[in-house]
C-alpha cells in the first residue's frame, strides 16, 4: 500500500500532520460514537443509527498556557459543537454535519484549522463516510463573533385573508416595516386526501398547506415560497419577502411542533417561537399565546398600524 493510500484512509490526525506548513499544536477526538436521526433516504426516517466522529484542530495558543483550562481549546468544546449541530434540526446529509461542525469548531479563538471525519455505521457490513478539511478565512480573527441573527415579522393568514381585497395593501404596509416578512398559511377549504398511515397523512396534509401557499404566491409576485432554513436566512438578508412551506422544517425538527398541519395557527406559532420572531401578525384568526408579541387583526381591517 503507498504513502498516499495509507493516509487517505488513516486517522485525521495523520492526514494532518502529513499536509501541515505550519508547527501547530493539535487535539484530537477519536472513535467518538453517537445514535442519531440522520440521512436522506426514507428508510432512514424514524430511526437512530449509530455515526462515529473523528476530529483533528490545529491550534495556536494564546500565549503562556500556565496550566490554565480557559487557556487552551478545550476537547469538551468540540463534543459539544457535535452536540449543538446535531440538535439544531434534522440533517439529511454526512456533508452538511460536518461543514457546520467544522465551521461551529472555527469560532473559537485558538483553532486554526480542523478535519471532520464522520461515518455511518449501520448501513451495512462496512462504515460510509465522509472526511473534510477547513480553515480559518484569512479575514477572521480571534475576536470574531457571530452574525446577529434576523427576527422576522411571522404574519398568519387565514382562507379568507388570502381572498380578501385588502391583501394587496397589506403587502404593502408589511413591506415598508422595520423586520424580515415571513407570510404563513393553513391548507385550503377543500379536503386533502385521506389515507390509514399517519407518517403519510401527515405530509399530505404538510403538502396541502404548501399548495394553499403557491396560490397565496400567485396573488402577489414580490412573495416567494421557500422551505429550507438556509433559503429563509438568505431572503431575510436580502429583503425578499416568503411564504413558509413548512414540510421539510417540520419533518427535520429535531423537537418538532406538537400541533399537526390542520391546527395551522399553532403550527405557524411553533415556526415563529424557531424563527425568534419579532411579532406574529395573525389576519383572521384568534392570535396564539407565545413568548413573543402576538396580535389579531380582523379581514376587514384595511390598517394593519
Amino acid at each position: 500500500m503507498t504513502d498516499d493510500i495509507r493516509l487517505a484512509f488513516a486517522h485525521p490526525s495523520e492526514r494532518a500532520e502529513a499536509s501541515s506548513n505550519t508547527l501547530c499544536d493539535r487535539i484530537s477526538l477519536r472513535d467518538y460514537v453517537v445514535e442519531v436521526e440522520i440521512g436522506a433516504f426514507q428508510q432512514e426516517r424514524g430511526t437512530l443509527q449509530r455515526v462515529r466522529f473523528n476530529v483533528v484542530v490545529e491550534v495556536s495558543p494564546l500565549g503562556p498556557i500556565d496550566d490554565d483550562v480557559d487557556r487552551i481549546l478545550s476537547y469538551d468544546k468540540v463534543t459539544e459543537a457535535i452536540g449543538v449541530e446535531l440538535e439544531a434540526e434534522r440533517i439529511n446529509l454526512l456533508e452538511t454535519l460536518a461543514a457546520r461542525v467544522a465551521e461551529r469548531i472555527l469560532l473559537e479563538p485558538q483553532a486554526e484549522r480542523v478535519f471532520v471525519r464522520i461515518e455511518k455505521l449501520d448501513r451495512g457490513p462496512y462504515s460510509l463516510g465522509v472526511e473534510i478539511v477547513r480553515a480559518r478565512n484569512g479575514a477572521q480573527h480571534a475576536g470574531q463573533t457571530h452574525v446577529e441573527a434576523s427576527h422576522p415579522r411571522i404574519v398568519y393568514l387565514s382562507n379568507t385573508a388570502i381572498a380578501a381585497p385588502h391583501l394587496p395593501g397589506w403587502i404593502d404596509q408589511l413591506a415598508a416595516g422595520d423586520a424580515p416578512l415571513i407570510f404563513c398559511v393553513g391548507p385550503a377549504d377543500m379536503s386533502a386526501p385521506q389515507v390509514g398511515n399517519a407518517l403519510a397523512q401527515r405530509r399530505i396534509d404538510l403538502l396541502a398547506i404548501e399548495q394553499n401557499a403557491w396560490l397565496l404566491a400567485a396573488r402577489d409576485r414580490r412573495c416567494m415560497v421557500v422551505g429550507t432554513r438556509t433559503e429563509l436566512d438568505w431572503a431575510m438578508k436580502n429583503d425578499q419577502i416568503c411564504i413558509w412551506a413548512p414540510s421539510k422544517i417540520v419533518l427535520d425538527a429535531v423537537d418538532g411542533p406538537a400541533a399537526g398541519p390542520h391546527d395551522a395557527v399553532a403550527l405557524v406559532a411553533w415556526f415563529a417561537a424557531e424563527m425568534q420572531a419579532k411579532e406574529l401578525l395573525v389576519i383572521g384568526a384568534e392570535a396564539p399565546a407565545g413568548p413573543f408579541p402576538a396580535r389579531t387583526v380582523d379581514v376587514t381591517q384595511a390598517d394593519l398600524s
